[in-house]
């Protein structure tokens, strides 16, 4: 059974920083895809970032330049360092896994975390 949990979000001022991390079980994330996807009240699932098993990544361009995604393979975990935070970065963050998933289409995931809460303040 595929778990996903992240850890890792709270409350920050506008131009901090926050590690996001996503343990990963049942799953091995150095073979799969893995993600971070934020969501706000109202609206959809956002893809932030990716990185697959050749650990190429993609991101958003709200957030090129500002969050990194890494893996270490031998713990199993995915990690989203997330730099010069803005107000508008809140969300729940969320964790995702999946062989063939795309960053721009959430219905292409089909293991996800319970999500992290991060919270920018001005």
């Amino acid at each position: 059974q595929v778990q996903l949990v992240e850890s890792g979000g709270g409350s920050v001022q506008a131009g901090g920083s926050l590690r996001l991390s996503c343990a990963v079980s049942g799953y091995t994330a150095s073979s799969a895809r893995m993600s971070w996807f934020r969501q706000t009240p109202g609206k959809e699932r956002e893809g932030v970032a990716t990185i697959d098993n050749y650990d190429f990544t993609t991101y958003a361009d709200s957030v090129k330049g500002r969050f990194t995604i890494s893996k270490d393979n031998s713990k199993n975990i995915v990690y989203l360092l997330m730099n010069s935070l803005k107000p508008e970065d809140t969300a729940m963050y969320y964790c995702a896994a999946d062989k063939f998933g795309r960053l721009r289409y959430s219905n292409t995931w089909a293991n996800w975390g319970q999500g992290t809460q991060v919270t920018v303040s001005s």
